[in-house]
């Protein structure tokens, strides 16, 4: 090999590896485009950007927690607790618009209590919000004993799931409104800049003027804001707040910040990277059912190859 092949060698291999998310995504998708029958539509693209706007949208607030060293395993529970609350809201006929905002200030209340206990109590925040977990979920359950409270608000569901602007569906809007916001927020402003020195060195940022723990309470209340829009685009579809809409979501929400390049041990990740990897978990769960496998196949598959990209994607 000509030495002068070898700097160009070393890109290309740089280059796979820092995209390689992105490579198995595409390597994905082509394959079902080519052997899933009618999955290469419009109407398919549509159909998988809305089933995955809600992990989306968890993925957006989860990659601030997680880029500052911490993780939130409570948001599955707060988005059930959400759409209870805003479901039991709409159904004493406060408007819509205010039962959004107090369920989305009760969010950002949660997620500023994880951050508290994580920071001034110095209480690991996986053990914080594992407890978290149990508390909403149980409250979730408890509120209504255990009975879905039923959303006849056309506004509401309008809002948050049925209705469309420009041709294009809410969740899909929501979606690209948050991606929009959470990109400026992180990459553009200060407070972003602040986020990655504390998941990178906590010790050098404290020492660089940065106030870590203030910087980290702030990404459990966007975490928790998501958690709860999720949680009301979650009673839209359904047409009812239910007590276990958003069991296990936590898991799917954390895969794909993970598989979206953000790193688990904090410092390092992205927002659009975090949407593609819910985008690439929705592509595959929706290509496997169009390939007929069963649900239980579909899930061995599914995990396997999210473990393989998460592996790969290893910083």
């Amino acid at each position: 090999m000509k030495p002068s092949s070898m700097p160009m060698r070393s890109a290309a291999m740089d280059f796979f590896r820092d995209h390689i998310t992105y490579v198995i995504f595409l390597a994905i998708t082509l394959y079902f485009v080519l052997f899933a029958p009618h999955f290469a539509s419009v109407s398919t693209a549509s159909a998988v950007l809305r089933i995955t706007a809600i992990v989306s949208v968890m993925a957006i607030g989860m990659t601030f927690v997680i880029i500052c060293g911490e993780i939130d395993l409570s948001v599955g529970s707060v988005a059930s607790f959400s759409g209870m609350i805003g479901a039991l809201l709409l159904d004493q006929s406060v408007p819509t618009y205010v039962a959004a905002l107090l369920v989305l200030g009760a969010g950002a209340a949660i997620g500023a209590v994880s951050g508290l206990l994580v920071t001034k109590l110095r209480i690991p925040s996986f053990l914080v919000t594992l407890g978290m977990l149990s508390i909403f979920s149980g409250l979730a359950l408890t509120i209504t004993g255990t009975r879905p409270v039923s959303i006849v608000d056309d506004d509401f569901s309008n809002l948050f799931w049925n209705g469309s602007f420009l041709a294009v569906q809410a969740p899909i809007w929501w979606t690209m409104v948050l991606t929009a916001a959470g990109y400026y927020l992180l990459h553009q402003m200060p407070y972003g800049r602040r986020v990655y020195a504390t998941g990178g060195n906590a010790v050098a940022a404290r020492f660089s003027g940065v106030r870590t723990d203030g910087v980290k309470i702030f990404a459990f209340v966007l975490c928790g804001m998501t958690a709860s829009l999720a949680g009301l685009m979650l009673a839209a579809r359904s047409t009812a707040g239910n007590p276990s809409l958003g069991a296990g979501l936590e898991l799917d929400v954390i895969a794909a910040v993970i598989i979206g390049g953000t790193s688990l041990f904090g410092g390092y990740g992205s927002i659009v990277g975090s949407v593609v990897g819910a985008i690439f978990i929705g592509i595959l769960g929706f290509g496997l059912l169009v390939l007929g496998l069963s649900t239980s196949i579909q899930e061995v598959i599914k995990g396997a190859i999210i473990i393989i990209a998460v592996s790969l994607n290893r910083r």
